[in-house]
């Protein structure tokens, strides 16, 4: 059970429509966002924050879901985890990728791509800064924009996933 109540959604007007703006765009009303709406204003920035991720940058879907299960094995995130399966599959990943991700290193289901932004994620949601070797690996493979669209991604999901947890917001049905 979640640590604060969730907001009744005719509370008010401005979490009426914002939540009507959420399943529009979303399809449905998650846990996550209602949560989120005992606030409208972080709600609103979380949604456009989350919708550029997933939905206008160029990162490919792979990359974006990789790193995305990725946190939510280090950060024991298993609403986020399960949340993220299906979009990992549609996007590319295999069930063997997917549940190899807690020990990555020793597996050989990874390209050198997918190792160097592992280990970037690694780094960056374990030490926070990440050493000059780990990013020259990862920055191989991306020009400056996906650069900045990889780390915003991985900065994106842990933000995710440390709101989950420390709310402990219920897994959805």
């Amino acid at each position: 059970m979640a640590r604060i109540s969730y907001p009744q959604l005719d509370d008010s007007p401005e979490i009426a429509q914002l939540s009507s703006q959420i399943i529009k765009e979303r399809g449905k009303l998650h846990n996550l966002y209602k949560m989120l709406l005992n606030s409208p204003p972080v709600a609103q920035g979380w949604l456009n924050f989350l919708t550029a991720i997933r939905q206008k940058c160029l990162l490919s879907g792979k990359i974006r879901e990789l790193s995305i299960l990725r946190i939510a094995v280090i950060n024991k995130a298993d609403y986020e985890f399960k949340s993220h399966i299906p979009f990992g599959l549609k996007e590319g990943l295999s069930n063997e990728q997917i549940h190899a991700l807690e020990n990555w290193q020793s597996s050989s289901l990874f390209n050198d791509l997918e190792k160097a932004v592992l280990a970037y994620t690694d780094s960056m949601t374990k030490e926070v800064h990440v050493p000059d070797a780990v990013f020259q690996k990862v920055n191989q493979h991306f020009d400056a924009r996906g650069m900045t669209e990889l780390t915003a991604t991985i900065a994106a999901y842990n933000l995710v996933s440390r709101f989950l947890e420390a709310l402990e917001i219920d897994p959805e049905p």
